[in-house]
């Protein structure tokens, strides 16, 4: 999910970077990139993967 997020980022930061505007003088499209930069590192990093890697062992019977 975080990828996805990124991705839309990443694409409007391309959008106002063509348009040559942005979206006033707190979000640029630096501020874009940097978030798309923060999400994707957060996913390739496993936040938000909704799966536990370690400590859960199916109970045998």
């Amino acid at each position: 999910m975080l990828a996805i997020i990124a991705a839309v980022s990443f694409g409007l930061a391309l959008i106002l970077d063509l348009a040559k505007t942005g979206l006033g003088d707190v979000i640029t499209v630096n501020t874009l990139v940097v978030l798309g930069l923060l999400l994707l590192a957060l996913h390739l990093a496993g936040v938000g993967s909704g799966t536990r890697s370690f400590g859960w062992r199916r109970a045998r019977r």
